[in-house]
């Protein structure tokens, strides 16, 4: 069975200002760095392979259409 059946459970502090409950949910922007920072050599690792292929794509496009 999945789990897609069971509620999702929200914990809600109605004496908390909004300003705490944002502080506690931190953005996805945020998340992603803070992976970045812990798997570096993964994401370093992506990175190369995603600029080598960029380049690889470029540099063959420019041969076929010189």
């Amino acid at each position: 069975m999945s789990n897609s059946s069971l509620p999702e459970q929200t914990v809600s502090h109605p004496t908390q200002s909004p300003s705490t409950t944002t502080e506690l949910r931190p953005s996805y922007v945020k998340l992603a760095m803070r992976n970045m920072v812990r798997k570096r050599a993964t994401s370093l690792q992506h990175f190369v392979l995603t600029t080598v292929g960029l380049l690889a794509v470029l540099v063959g496009l420019a041969y076929l259409t010189r």
